[in-house]
């Protein structure tokens, strides 16, 4: 091998891979090499089943699993927001030529021993029963102030400006318990209740995220690889 490279890259994870296609995108010239046989490294997506069970030194799978090459099993599991920074990324680098997604139908939330769907348009949301009348009124309001919000034009604040603790900027809207859950949980997708002693400016910015994906096709803000999340390093190493 003696041609000449502009950059070598060691791995084909996806950081390596997202490295490869900003760099070809700026028309340099790239050796990506990986001492797998398989694009992704942590974030690969295993298929056939076989190289699953080789890579964590395990015997073959049972037969009742069926043909190993009708799986594809992701070492990450991960959904990606429809507006999320990484569809932005796919887009700018031209990767989406190379890609299937597949808009996911919808997520839901556990609640008193039941399993309710999260609103995705208001036809949904007034059907629900995931809340009360009153409350989905109260709840509407926040999210009006939430879309409106700015943290650089003080007027939107509306008394509660960018490092108000997170709880009490949500009982300005005298929210249940359950609604401050599902808020914080389910749209602006905090692992845990930590956020509600931080600065409101974050979830903010999250359940922005999450209305602005959920935007983009109406099912559900979430997108996935048809052939599993190891298509995105392939697709940025093209």
């Amino acid at each position: 091998m003696d041609e000449e490279y502009d950059v070598i890259l060691l791995g084909t994870g996806l950081k390596e891979c997202v490295l490869a296609g900003l760099l070809g995108v700026a028309g340099k010239k790239i050796l990506h090499i990986d001492r797998n046989k398989y694009y992704g490294g942590e974030s690969a997506s295993m298929s056939p089943l076989e190289d699953l069970y080789t890579k964590f030194n395990l015997p073959p799978p049972p037969s009742d699993t069926g043909r190993g090459r009708d799986w594809n099993v992701d070492l990450i599991p991960k959904f990606l927001m429809a507006n999320g920074l990484l569809v932005k990324l796919l887009i700018h680098t031209g990767v989406t030529r190379y890609l299937e997604f597949k808009c996911i139908e919808g997520s839901y939330v556990y609640k008193g021993q039941k399993i309710y769907k999260v609103p995705a348009d208001e036809k949904e949301a007034l059907s629900s029963s995931l809340m009360g009348l009153f409350e989905k009124r109260r709840f509407r309001n926040l999210l009006g102030w939430v879309n409106d919000y700015d943290e650089n034009d003080p007027k939107t604040y509306k008394d509660a400006p960018p490092n108000t603790r997170t709880i009490d900027a949500f009982k300005k809207y005298d929210l249940s318990q359950d609604t401050i859950d599902f808020t914080g949980h389910a749209l602006a997708l905090h692992s845990d209740d930590d956020y509600l002693e931080k600065p409101v400016l974050e979830s903010i910015k999250r359940i922005k995220l999450y209305s602005e994906s959920l935007a983009r096709y109406g099912k559900s803000p979430y997108l996935y690889p048809l052939y599993g999340l190891g298509e995105l390093p392939q697709g940025f190493a093209r």
